[in-house]
């Protein structure tokens, strides 16, 4: 097997990169936090439901899960699980958040080389937030922030590619770098027809699921981004 291609720095406009999993240390906390909003109203979820809908809006993951368990719920349910959700959610970040190791440098290597970053999530804006103001990374880090309640629909559908595009002022998809820990972000990034689908080992997929996913590379850690070039 021969190795993928280098990216070619002065071709690159942009690097759209996920949050949790990807650029934020993934300790188990959104899993935990889906697991104990939907208990607390009797669904109970298998680890592979919660594996097949990491990356997603979590919006989205929690009308899909309430209503494949409780077909009758009523949407006043599934608002009612989100909210328990987000204040789970908080509560865990709270207790301590940590960028992953060495995504901050690779941060500064793109700056210095004019490349702008933008950051996308399934998280609405008051988790992302929460997750910035911890990280210090509110001014001067990244050019946008897309959070999954600002788009039409969540991944796989592209639009938060598309949106931290337009916020960060970029024209042409196929100087977009997609960077993400799960299917659901490399289905994102084809659907979006990025010219570089980046998969990142560590987080929420494995190795084996990420391969099955279209991507241009597969690599160790967004940490290692500077290394594409």
């Amino acid at each position: 097997m021969t190795d993928p291609p280098a990216v070619p720095v002065r071709d690159v406009e942009l690097v759209v990169l996920d949050m949790a999993g990807t650029t934020v240390h993934d300790g188990g906390e959104v899993p935990a936090a889906f697991r104990a909003a939907l208990a607390a109203h009797g669904v109970a979820v298998t680890d592979e439901e919660l594996a097949g809908v990491r990356g997603a809006s979590k919006h989205e993951v929690i009308r899909t899960l309430v209503t494949r368990h409780q077909p009758d719920a009523l949407p006043s349910l599934v608002d009612e699980v989100y909210d328990e959700f987000r204040a789970a959610l908080a509560e865990r970040y709270r207790a301590g958040v940590r960028a992953v190791e060495g995504v901050e440098d690779a941060f500064d290597w793109l700056r210095r080389r004019d490349v702008r970053i933008a950051l996308n999530t399934g998280f609405d804006r008051s988790i992302a937030e929460l997750l910035l103001d911890a990280l210090g990374w509110r001014d001067g880090v990244v050019e946008a922030v897309v959070c999954g309640d600002e788009v039409p629909r969540g991944r796989p559908a592209p639009y938060l590619i598309f949106r931290a595009m337009e916020a960060a002022g970029a024209t042409s998809v196929h100087r977009v770098v997609n960077v993400g820990d799960t299917e659901l972000d490399l289905r994102a990034g084809w659907n979006a027809a990025v010219g570089w689908n980046v998969g990142v080992l560590g987080g929420a997929h494995p190795r084996e699921r990420l391969e099955q996913a279209p991507h241009t590379h597969l690599i160790d850690s967004a940490a290692a981004l500077p290394e594409l070039w």
